[in-house]
């Protein structure tokens, strides 16, 4: 067995661990991998500590806000990847799609109160927090939620941080010893577990008939099922841990080396485009993280002294040391605050008091332009690299880094009112973003509006003190053209 960090467990109820239970019960939600997942890994040492069998179940709802085939089919296809993993070792998994809205009530309860305990991953964002609210007062075995979500414990700092200086110079100090306390590559690998007494599990599921992944991913397979199907899914972006682990090795290999000089150019593809698989799941920033390490030939002994600055401290390349700024610095800054404000992350009220105040005494201010969320969600402004951009979310998933900055800070200046402006941004992002609803992408959205940010002079119309951004100043600092011709040309469908 191999211990995990016990910052990492969070026991979620009072009740005591089933001792005549049948199995370790794994309920993955967001981890939803095989490799390097400290979830996992615990379950893993509970059933070889009491000798039990050990039960895995995914299961997708139905009825989450912004359902769509696009969410829907990058997550089976998760399913799909981990049931094939799943198969070469002694453990049993369940994957099961919700057929119909409110189908899978009380499938948790029935296989948890049957286990011994029943470990879940501890995610503080979207819907999952308040499922966790619900279902552990339904079970009458211990419920563990285990963090698997970055290099450091989400519930080891104390302080909720609101630069990412200080967060960094906090992080710098404390990292060090989680370097060293990582999840296993292959928490399964030499794992022998008894095995499940089958006719009881197919008794326990009888009101649950398992999902038939391949029948979900075949075309049009997802059509009955209550999702929105105007959101469709994408051909060119497979989900799944190994489709994870080959983009990872691609970028790394073909595009590693033009991060830092070539990221913020929407001509370039030069950013990693991972945050999807990151997002779901799919890849743990452990495994990012030390194939960065392997590729730089890096050890420990090459830290500096903590300076909270973006370079500098992990003596890497002037690439890698970018890199690790977003994996280490800004998206665990995101957990972060999702952590300890689980219902806060989405609402204008969270945002630092400066930027309230400014946006606020600005908010009746005349805009230059005012759009509709049609307007917006149709691409149909006045401004070619906005549309460019709005086109590129819709049909590809995703937005280049620099363009998803300067595409909300639009949506600020060109809505009625900021708090409209949040809406829109919410509902843009998470309603086509494969990376949306995720404590990293909120950051985004939120710095938009002044989190994590500082006030800025002078003082603009509408922005206050507020960051301003320019598509004019982009399209005269960044390379654009090819990206413009992309995905600027409104004779051409979104869909």
């Amino acid at each position: 067995m191999h211990a995990i960090d016990p910052t990492r467990v969070t026991q979620a109820n009072d009740q005591p661990v089933n001792q005549q239970g049948e199995y370790i019960l794994y309920w993955m939600t967001a981890f939803r991998r095989t490799k390097w997942n400290f979830a996992l890994q615990h379950a893993v040492n509970l059933a070889m500590q009491m000798q039990k069998p050990l039960v895995i179940i995914e299961a997708l709802r139905v009825n989450y806000r912004w359902a769509s085939d696009r969410f829907h089919r990058f997550i089976i296809e998760g399913m799909q990847s981990n049931q094939q993993c799943f198969a070469k070792h002694c453990v049993t998994y369940l994957p099961y799609v919700e057929p119909e809205t409110s189908a899978s009530r009380g499938l948790l309860e029935k296989l948890g109160n049957h286990s011994c305990c029943v470990v879940t991953d501890d995610y503080p964002c979207f819907f999952l927090p308040a499922l966790i609210r619900r279902v552990k007062k339904q079970l009458t075995t211990r419920l563990e939620l285990v963090d698997s979500n970055g290099l450091i414990p989400i519930r080891l700092a104390d302080k909720t941080f609101t630069v990412a200086h200080s967060y960094r110079r906090w992080m710098q100090k404390n990292i060090e010893q989680h370097l060293h306390q990582g999840p296993l590559p292959d928490p399964l690998q030499g794992i022998s577990l008894p095995q499940l007494d089958n006719e009881k599990l197919i008794n326990h599921l009888k009101a649950w008939p398992l999902a038939n992944l391949d029948h979900l991913l075949e075309p049009n397979g997802l059509g009955s099922l209550p999702v929105d199907h105007s959101v469709p899914a994408l051909e060119n972006m497979r989900g799944g841990e190994t489709e994870a682990s080959d983009r990872l090795e691609t970028f790394l290999q073909d595009r590693f080396e033009l991060y830092d000089t070539d990221r913020n150019h929407p001509d370039f593809e030069a950013t990693s485009r991972l945050s999807p698989f990151l997002h779901f799941g799919h890849l743990s920033s452990h495994q990012f993280v030390q194939r960065i390490f392997q590729q730089e030939k890096w050890s420990p002994s090459r830290l500096g002294i903590p300076n909270g600055k973006n370079h500098g401290f992990w003596n890497l390349s002037t690439s890698a040391e970018g890199l690790m700024d977003q994996i280490v610095t800004w998206r665990e800054l995101g957990f972060n605050f999702a952590a300890r404000h689980p219902r806060e992350i989405d609402r204008y009220e969270s945002l630092p008091s400066w930027a309230k105040t400014s946006l606020e005494t600005h908010a009746k201010d005349q805009r230059p332009h005012l759009y509709t969320l049609q307007d917006f969600e149709n691409a149909e402004t006045h401004d070619e690299v906005w549309n460019a951009a709005q086109r590129e979310l819709v049909q590809t998933g995703m937005l280049h880094n620099y363009m998803r900055m300067l595409w909300g800070k639009q949506i600020l200046h060109w809505s009625p009112s900021p708090k409209e402006a949040l809406k829109t941004l919410i509902h843009l992002n998470n309603k086509y973003a494969l990376d949306g609803r995720d404590p990293n992408s909120y950051s985004g959205i939120f710095w938009v509006l002044g989190r994590y940010d500082r006030a800025w002079g002078p003082k603009r119309p509408v922005f206050g003190s507020v960051r301003y951004m320019t598509s004019e100043s982009a399209k005269r600092k960044l390379k654009m053209k090819k990206y413009l011709q992309r995905y600027a040309d409104n004779t051409t469908p979104l869909f």
